[in-house]
C-alpha cells in the first residue's frame, strides 16, 4: 500500500501519509500534527481505497483542524537562541542571556529571572544544543521525584516504575505493557498542574491500560478538574515543542 495521499476537500487539498499500525485491526486513527501534518494510523491489511473512503468521510473535520493548527503554529517564531528571547520552565517565563567567555568554564544556570548561557561559543545550534541539554537534565530530575512521590501516594503503584526521556510529536507521556513510562522532556516547560496531570495519566494506565470508564473514574478522583491542564496543554503544544 503507498503510504502518500491527498485529501480533496472543495478547493482545499491536503496531503497525508499513512502509516501501518499492527496494533489495529479495524479502525483508522487520523492525527493531525501542530504543525497541521496529517497522518493516519490503519491496519496494515486496509486497501487503500478503505483508507481513503475513511479519511474522505471525515474530510471537514481534517480541514478544519489542519487550519487551525497552522494559524496556531504561525504566531510561533523560531528560536534563534539569542539573549533577549524567552525560555519557559515549569510554566514560568525566563530570559535568556548569553554570556561569552574565553577562559572560564561553561554553564547553564538559572538566575532570578534568567537563564544564563556562558559559553565560548556564539553559534546558535551550540546554545541551542546546551539549553536543550539543561531542558533534560531538569526534566529527568523533577520527573524522577514527582514519580517517587506519586508512588506513595496512589494506592495501586508499588514502587516508582522505571522511565525515560523521549520527545514525541502527539504525546506527553506513555505507559509501555511492561510497565515502563515514557516522557516528553518538552513537558517540563508546562506549568506543575499540567505535568502533575500527564503523570498521573501514565500512572493510571499500570492500573487500567485503556482509556475506558473505569480509567476516567480513577483519573477524576486524583485529579480532580483535569480538564483545564489538559486544555492549558492542548493550547500550549506549539509553544512548548518550540525549539
Amino acid at each position: 500500500m503507498s503510504n502518500q495521499f491527498t485529501l480533496v476537500y472543495g478547493t482545499e487539498r491536503v496531503p497525508y501519509s499513512v502509516n501501518p499500525d499492527p496494533k489495529r485491526t479495524t479502525r483508522i486513527a487520523i492525527h493531525v500534527e501542530p504543525n497541521g501534518v496529517v497522518q493516519v494510523d490503519a491496519p496494515p491489511d486496509f486497501p487503500e481505497k478503505a483508507v481513503q473512503k475513511a479519511v474522505q468521510k471525515r474530510a471537514r473535520w481534517v480541514v478544519d483542524h489542519v487550519a487551525e493548527a497552522r494559524q496556531r503554529y504561525a504566531h510561533v517564531s523560531p528560536r534563534e537562541y539569542v539573549s533577549g528571547e524567552q525560555i519557559l520552565y515549569l510554566g514560568r517565563r525566563y530570559v535568556l542571556k548569553v554570556i561569552a567567555t574565553q577562559s572560564g568554564g561553561t554553564s547553564v544556570k538559572l538566575k532570578a529571572n534568567r537563564l544564563e548561557v556562558v559559553t565560548r561559543s556564539s553559534d546558535p545550534d551550540d546554545i541551542r544544543g546546551r539549553v536543550r541539554g539543561w531542558y533534560r537534565a531538569k526534566a529527568r530530575d523533577y520527573f524522577c521525584r514527582r514519580l517517587d512521590e506519586l508512588s506513595i501516594k496512589l494506592p495501586w503503584v508499588e514502587a516508582a516504575p522505571p522511565f525515560k526521556l523521549q520527545e514525541m510529536t502527539r504525546q506527553w507521556g506513555s505507559c509501555s505493557p511492561s510497565g515502563q513510562i515514557i516522557l516528553n522532556p518538552h513537558l517540563i516547560k508546562a506549568p506543575r498542574e499540567c505535568i502533575e496531570y500527564v503523570l498521573v495519566h501514565e500512572l493510571t494506565h499500570l492500573k487500567h491500560h485503556d482509556h475506558g470508564a473505569q480509567f476516567w473514574t480513577l483519573i477524576d478522583r486524583q485529579v480532580p478538574g483535569w480538564e483545564k491542564p489538559k486544555a492549558v496543554l492542548d493550547n500550549m503544544v506549539e509553544l512548548l515543542h518550540n525549539g
